[in-house]
């Protein structure tokens, strides 16, 4: 646009947005909490779901378990029978192997496990116990490791009562679940490394046994990122979430509290797969023909309760799981809470690159909460109900998506940065061997939007373009943000309406780049993404009406 027509569109638009919003909130009940399809509408598992093939090892599937031996009820036998271990650059180094040395008194060299056990069978009287047992086999951290948080716990947080049950009880059995190790994870776990297209498929029993090493911060090599061979890997020992006064720390260890608790008086008995996507081609968008889908849009609920038995999107950082172990906890990090098997995908998932993604199939919600970041608050056990395939495994499918993090909110709408996050988006939704009528819809909401400085307007158009391409429905939630709703919905609606494809929708936005954004001196462009659609949409049709008459 020339300096007058943009300067005559921006008066024109800017004057249409305080009509628009008067125009929308007039338009629906004030009562009306979602729009677009009914949630009932959009295909769900188990109902969309096609026929499981028999779980089999291979070169891209790593099998834990007895497939053999898989019986509905029945905890899985973990494969093989005997600890078999691996102590090289494609599989975790386990705490339990004879590798695993640690320098003691005079120079001697003794077995990090046996400190381990020895460390850990004991009696744990109060926190400073707590610390004692994980000093002994990480003593180089003896000064730099702080356990002030977890002594806040014991001290200030939990009553006499609970501070027992956690001292006498809890924590014994979480280290007899961790020392068990030995028998229950006995096939070397391949790292899931950049570039490989590979699952991993174990039982919940050896999740849990996993965890609870993590707890103890049993890993070998894990303690530093720092030019480490484990640099490009998220943490997984538990120290940092053990340190400062940051009481958001205490809700999380209640949370991971009540995962322990349940899986130490109850064996788990389902399977959890962890699959790391990696895809080489991806759709020319300025030329694709598809249609958006289905949108079911609302301003209430939340996408782990409301989009049960569809692909749930985690609003990943590019090392899974953010700051779960540390003090992060916004949306990725209260997913890993509530689900603590997502967890382990740290222990194994190298950083995502742009064209991966990390799908997790068949973990279990074991707390209920209230709040967000700082007003997080475990509420109580959560008892899920979710039914199982044949694999034994949760229906709930979840995929790790990590978007872009932007500090100049223009840098979002170049086009290399567009094709990124919709190639981001379509690997996660895409399944290259499933039929379209067997993926249930994307249940998703404003990813990236917070901390990393996203347009919830454009990122949502994004999602629904990627997810029209894989040939998914959309269940999309503004987390309480009404207007929002409105404004997505309005814009699905009138793009369905005038028949815009995927490929339209994508030279829309190439065109507001570069006629509003790339020549805007301000922070922000004084034409509004949807306005410009709107206007742009429009101008086309009138020109085709004018042709055709």
């Amino acid at each position: 646009l020339s300096c007058s027509a943009n300067k005559c569109l921006t008066s024109r638009r800017g004057n249409c947005d305080v009509e628009d919003k008067k125009l929308n909130r007039g338009r629906y009940s004030v009562d009306a909490k979602w729009l677009g399809t009914p949630i009932s509408e959009l295909r769900r598992m188990p109902e969309c779901g096609g026929v499981l093939p028999p779980l089999r090892a291979s070169h891209v599937n790593t099998v834990n378990i007895r497939t053999d031996l898989l019986k509905s009820g029945d905890v899985p036998r973990p494969y093989p029978t005997y600890f078999k271990d691996a102590w090289d650059d494609k599989h975790v180094k386990m705490p339990c192997s004879d590798q695993n040395l640690y320098p003691v008194e005079n120079e001697i060299v003794r077995s990090r496990w046996e400190l381990i056990n020895t460390a850990l069978l004991r009696k744990f009287d109060n926190s400073l116990d707590i610390k004692d047992a994980i000093l002994k086999y990480n003593a180089g951290y003896a000064k730099k490791w702080d356990f002030t948080i977890l002594n806040y716990l014991c001290t200030e947080v939990l009553d006499d009562v609970e501070t027992q049950h956690l001292l006498q009880s809890l924590l014994p059995e979480i280290a007899e679940l961790a020392l068990r190790l030995l028998s229950v994870c006995t096939q070397p776990i391949p790292l899931l490394k950049q570039k490989m297209n590979h699952s991993i498929t174990m039982s919940q029993e050896q999740i849990a046994c996993l965890l609870a090493n993590a707890f103890f911060c049993t890993f070998p090599r894990r303690n530093s990122r720092v030019k480490s061979e484990y640099s490009s890997y998220p943490d997984i020992n538990f120290n940092k979430l053990f340190e400062g006064s940051s009481l958001r720390k205490a809700e999380k260890l209640k949370t991971l509290f009540c995962y322990f608790r349940k899986v130490t008086e109850k064996k788990p008995v389902g399977l959890v797969t962890f699959q790391r996507q990696c895809l080489q081609k991806f759709p020319e968008w300025e030329k694709s023909t598809k249609r958006l889908t289905k949108l079911h849009i609302t301003c209430e609920g939340t996408i782990e309760d409301n989009g049960r038995g569809m692909l749930q999107v985690d609003f990943a950082n590019r090392f899974v799981g953010g700051g779960v172990t540390r003090a992060g906890l916004v949306q990725e990090e209260i997913r890993f809470l509530i689900n603590p098997e997502l967890i382990v995908s740290r222990l194994f998932t190298e950083v995502l690159d742009h064209n991966e993604c990390l799908i997790i199939t068949g973990t279990e919600q074991y707390s209920s909460y209230e709040g967000y970041a700082d007003t997080y608050k475990w509420v109580g056990i959560f008892n899920d109900k979710t039914p199982r395939d044949t694999w034994q495994r949760r229906m709930t499918e979840i995929v790790a998506i990590d978007a872009m993090p932007f500090r100049r909110y223009l840098d979002q709408f170049l086009p290399c940065n567009l094709r990124r996050e919709l190639n981001k988006a379509y690997c996660g939704f895409e399944r290259p061997s499933i039929d379209p009528r067997n993926l249930s819809a994307a249940a998703t909401g404003n990813w990236g939007c917070g901390a990393f400085g996203g347009d919830a307007r454009l990122k949502s158009l994004l999602q629904m373009m990627a997810a029209a391409e894989a040939g998914r429905d959309v269940a999309y939630f503004t987390f309480g943000d009404r207007e929002l709703m409105i404004e997505i919905h309005d814009m699905h609606k009138f793009l369905t309406e005038k028949e815009q494809t995927v490929g339209h929708i994508y030279r829309h936005l190439e065109r507001y780049y570069s006629e509003v954004c790339r020549s805007c001196s301000f922070s922000r462009p004084n034409v509004r993404l949807y306005n410009f659609i709107y206007d742009s949409v429009g101008s086309c049709t009138d020109s085709t009406d004018e042709d055709e008459g």
